[in-house]
């Protein structure tokens, strides 16, 4: 094993054994190599350097060498703020930024310690950052039996992880606690487990009530006193887009120091919550409390980057640090919210309506970009199929009996038709 990945591993075994345990094989192997992304750093940052002869990009005249019909395009914006690499763990200032948006929206991180975010190539890339570093062939993944199709890739697929599956809602429509008490409880044999809570859930939009995450966090609390090391992956994709009484942040606040045995992992980024999706920037940050366990952590997530992507989109990021940093910021983004606001309002009248309630349940949601049908007596795949070529209609669909339906993509005054043309598809089939 290489020297520096020895070192971070006896560090975070010395600060924290429980996470040490939790690291899977690659995660203990991996590490930042002192190459020549470190020794450029080190370069960048001596004002005595009279030459910097160590990244391998082109300068003249003391900026990056750059295309001027492509600068022209970009006035705002500095030259060295789009042309060379980014550092791996991203734009220092983004993550500055970041994580002051983290503690001004998530009022139960005042106090608590954590590390600083890690820039992603979107969330996708944080999962597959978290997986890397987490999972084992065998691994339990804990996860709701409504949850997003990628994490078998990114689990399953890649790492050989397996899922452990509780039903997500009781018969009150509410966060099904108990079974997922259970389903966490039954790794008390293998003593580890990395449980995933997506809230706002992709696909039924719905995010728990305080009581229901009193519920959660007790049973964490609990699992991890009984002796199973816990990797918690908040997957935060859809965050702050709460429409009704349902919590207002991020679990992450309420995990960090909870137990020695229990390691909150944030992940977010601007692709959804700020409406960015092809800039692809997210983030992964680790909720461990000990300065050099997150220094370590973050170091071996940087050589996750360096060895997959290298470092993610210079401009992407720059773009998000001039977002955030914006006067237009806070207004723009409760204009957009009020927007999905409405649309999502306007999806539960019109399902109120007694017409439909032959043809599907409606699971509950409260938040995020979707909603899910439980069809009643109609194959989801067959309708999906039939909605698209008859209709024109597009829908998901997750299984056998459920469809997603993302209004986030729905004018709301197109919605009352959407599902009146869902409805007939239905009638459709059942003739």
């Amino acid at each position: 094993m290489n020297k520096i990945a020895e070192k971070l591993n006896e560090i975070i075994e010395e600060k924290s054994q429980h996470t040490y345990e939790m690291l899977s094989d690659l995660g203990r192997s991996i590490f930042y190599p002192k190459g020549i992304l470190s020794q450029s750093a080190e370069a960048k940052g001596k004002a005595t350097s009279k030459f910097n002869a160590t990244l391998g990009i082109a300068t003249e005249e003391d900026q990056p060498m750059h295309f001027d019909h492509i600068q022209d395009t970009l006035p705002e914006y500095a030259p060295e703020d789009i042309y060379p690499y980014a550092p791996p763990q991203g734009k220092e200032a983004l993550r500055k930024a970041w994580k002051e948006k983290l503690f001004r929206e998530n009022p139960s991180l005042e106090g608590k310690k954590f590390g600083n975010p890690v820039a992603t190539n979107a969330l996708t890339h944080g999962l597959s950052i978290a997986g890397d570093l987490f999972v084992n062939p065998g691994d339990q993944i804990i996860v709701p039996d409504k949850f997003w199709g990628n994490y078998n890739l990114t689990f399953h697929v890649r790492r050989g992880g397996e899922f452990s599956k509780f039903t997500l809602f009781d018969e009150h429509g509410k966060f099904h606690v108990e079974a997922f008490r259970e389903t966490v409880m039954e790794q008390k044999t293998s003593g580890k487990a990395i449980v995933v809570l997506n809230f706002p859930n992709n696909p039924t939009g719905y995010t728990p009530h305080q009581d229901e995450v009193d519920g959660i966090v007790s049973v964490l609390k609990e699992a991890a006193e009984s002796g199973i090391n816990l990797v918690v992956l908040l997957d935060d994709a859809y965050f702050g887009l709460f429409y009704e009484d349902s919590v207002k942040e991020s679990i992450f606040g309420q995990l960090i120091g909870l137990h020695p045995r229990l390691l909150p992992v944030k992940i977010d980024g601007a692709t959804k919550e700020n409406y960015v999706w092809g800039l692809r920037v997210g983030f992964i940050t680790f909720g461990a409390e000990n300065a050099a366990v997150q220094d370590a952590l973050e170091q071996k997530a940087k050589g996750l980057v360096r060895g997959t992507i290298s470092s993610g989109s210079h401009l992407s990021q720059t773009v998000i640090l001039k977002s955030l940093e914006s006067d237009d910021f806070e207004k723009e983004k409760k204009e957009k919210y009020a927007l999905m606001e409405s649309r999502a309002r306007k999806v539960k009248e019109v399902l109120a309506q007694d017409k439909y309630q032959h043809a599907w349940k409606v699971y509950p949601f409260n938040s995020g970009y979707f909603m899910c049908l439980e069809l009643l007596h109609t194959d989801a795949e067959k309708l999906r199929v039939h909605l698209l070529d008859k209709y024109g209609v597009g829908t998901i669909a997750v299984n056998a009996t459920d469809l997603r339906i993302a209004f986030s993509s729905v004018e709301e005054k197109d919605i009352e038709e959407l599902f009146e043309l869902i409805h007939q598809g239905v009638q459709d089939l059942s003739k």
